[in-house]
């Protein structure tokens, strides 16, 4: 395994984060236990998870991943030697089972946090991070940012800094992050928190992929310059860059199968996309799977590349790709590709 730190932390993390988001409904118990103890023993320190997991988000099975984690500490006592993240959900119209209010109010961040600690087992997180902005912003596949008048959002991250400053002080959170965010909102945080004296994000999750490059526009410029480190989820494209849907062969088991909805590689340009990215993979003697995961963990933003797996088989081949390096001449082709057909995917 290789290892980095959670920039401006002395915090010793894996260059793969174990996704969780599959525990509680493509995964049972028993083999989510199984996958964090391979994970584990495979050098990978750091996992990843969300109040609302697990996925598709639904009531009945809200909190479902993080119980399953909690079980597996309660059962191992290998608290210490995991780096854990979880996550506050943002405003949704779909999710309202989760609190009165879902916003980054103190009061709801209180509620939240108390109640992944409880379900995690755990006295503390080691990053918490907003799981996607209270404004109305480009997220979750929109490719540009439009004007919504019907917006009531003001500017309240003073407010929400200072609300986690006091769990900071609390010892319930070490650092904090933020996801599906873009770069004035980074920008924003970082600039209380300089002029502030409040905690700095040290990371962003966003999805990042050979099919969504969108990241590099402006928000990879922010990272290197003002050290905030990417957690890229979804860098498989939902399983679409194993390019086991090329073949025309059924998967029933499979994340798109079971939940159709989730269509944002699927497109016709993604197809299109990911079967030449696949012929410069075995060109060179790698599997696509190869070849996505290390373009994305060679990435000089990058801080942790977050796989999800739902057979010990996928994640074992997802953990082995941190041996694999992409040459000049790969990554060249994968340029090629990208300048032909640019991130079909937002």
């Amino acid at each position: 395994m290789k290892y980095t730190t959670l920039p401006n932390t002395d915090i010793k993390v894996s260059k793969i984060c174990l996704g969780t988001m599959t525990f509680g409904q493509q995964n049972t118990e028993s083999e989510g236990h199984a996958q964090m103890d391979y994970a584990l023993e495979k050098g990978v320190n750091f996992f990843d998870t969300a109040e609302m997991y697990s996925i598709p988000g639904k009531q009945e099975t809200y909190g479902s991943t993080e119980k399953i984690i909690g079980s597996w500490f309660k059962k191992t006592g290998k608290r210490e030697e995991v780096v854990l993240a979880s996550k506050i959900a943002g405003p949704s119209p779909i999710f309202g089972y989760m609190r009165e209010k879902l916003d980054f109010s103190p009061a709801s961040i209180q509620y939240a946090l108390d109640n992944s600690l409880q379900r995690l087992q755990t006295d503390y997180l080691d990053l918490y991070q907003l799981h996607w902005p209270e404004r109305k912003t480009n997220f979750f596949g929109q490719r540009g940012y439009k004007v919504q008048n019907d917006d009531a959002w003001e500017d309240n991250i003073h407010a929400v800094l200072e609300a986690l400053d006091g769990f900071v002080k609390a010892g319930k959170i070490k650092h904090i992050g933020v996801s599906n965010e873009n770069p004035w909102g980074m920008m924003r945080f970082l600039e209380e928190s300089k002029y502030q004296n409040l905690p700095r994000i040290k990371t962003i999750q966003n999805p990042y992929s050979l099919l969504n490059r969108l990241f590099e526009n402006a928000s990879a410029e922010v990272c290197l310059r003002e050290n905030v480190g990417l957690l890229a989820y979804s860098p498989m494209a939902f399983g679409v860059l194993s390019g086991k849907f090329l073949t025309g062969e059924p998967h029933p088991n499979a994340r798109l199968s079971l939940f159709p909805q989730y269509s944002r590689y699927s497109s016709a340009k993604s197809t299109e996309a990911t079967r030449l990215y696949q012929e410069v993979a075995h060109q060179h003697g790698l599997t696509l799977t190869q070849l996505a995961l290390a373009f994305v963990e060679q990435q000089p933003f990058l801080t942790s590349t977050i796989i999800g797996a739902t057979t010990k088989e996928q994640l074992k081949e997802n953990i082995d790709t941190i041996t694999v390096s992409l040459s000049e001449e790969i990554l060249k082709a994968i340029d090629g590709i990208q300048a032909i057909i640019p991130d079909p995917a937002p």
